[in-house]
């Protein structure tokens, strides 16, 4: 499969790693073996990933992350607009 998800993503839309297409596939992060869903940011090439502390939040109301280093691996949760798979677009409900 070619389709790969990029090599750093973030959830933060000040961040020039932001991409709203891409985080409307899905991305599923899996970190030293055990699959994340509390990842705001990671770097592949790096081996880090950026999860909330808690609820803490800084002064300006984004909350504050904690930098965890280790192997990451990244996939797409859902296929591309237009790379269906057969069979894959009719079992899904519409809304």
């Amino acid at each position: 499969m070619t389709d790969t998800p990029p090599d750093r993503l973030s959830i933060n839309s000040d961040s020039p790693y932001f991409d709203q297409p891409l985080l409307e596939r899905g991305i599923g992060i899996r970190f030293k073996g055990v699959e994340r869903k509390d990842v705001e940011e990671y770097c592949i090439s790096e081996g880090w990933i950026r999860v909330a502390l808690g609820k803490k939040v800084d002064r300006k109301g984004r909350a504050l992350t904690l930098k965890l280093v280790g192997e990451v691996e990244a996939w797409f949760e859902r296929p591309a607009a237009g790379e269906e798979t057969a069979g894959g677009a009719e079992d899904q409900p519409t809304a």
